[in-house]
């Protein structure tokens, strides 16, 4: 058994403003809530070797991992997994982008992963968390891009 989670918004902004917003690795402390920290290791191309550091949970724990992430303006998608895996066996995810025929981008997260054994949680808790702080943290964005968004119109 493995966890996945499939998670979307749209964002009432152009695609442009909406990609480098959310691909600016070192400008995610402002962008989530949930960072404290985001370090660039590596880059090589389109794809880069970041650390990156939470806030401390309710216990007082810091959490912290690296992720290797590739991203392709071509096709606005983003491909991210866990180098530093921690409680996971595996974790990844992908970002998709696509325009609206109404206006406005919606952004996808769709997160793979399975739990170690020694884990905390299963990877039902897992998913269930996932899913809950993902829909906070992509309207946290949706907000924050479109604010920006509606700056740069003037």
């Amino acid at each position: 058994m493995a966890g996945h989670t499939d998670n979307d918004i749209v964002i009432d902004a152009p695609l442009d403003v909406v990609w480098e917003m959310t691909n600016d690795v070192p400008n995610w402390p402002d962008l989530f809530s949930e960072y404290a920290a985001a370090e660039v290791l590596e880059r090589e191309g389109d794809t880069i070797l970041f650390r990156l550091t939470m806030h401390p949970d309710e216990d007082g724990q810091v959490w912290s991992w690296v992720s290797r992430r590739t991203s392709s303006a071509d096709t606005r998608t983003v491909h991210a997994e866990r180098v530093e895996t921690g409680p996971f066996e595996f974790m990844n995810i992908n970002w998709e982008y696509t325009e609206e025929p109404g206006g406005g981008v919606r952004m996808r997260w769709v997160q793979d992963f399975h739990m170690k054994p020694q884990a905390p949680v299963t990877d039902e808790q897992m998913t269930e968390h996932l899913n809950r702080n993902t829909k906070v943290q992509m309207d946290l964005i949706r907000q924050k891009v479109e604010a920006a968004a509606r700056t740069l119109a003037g």
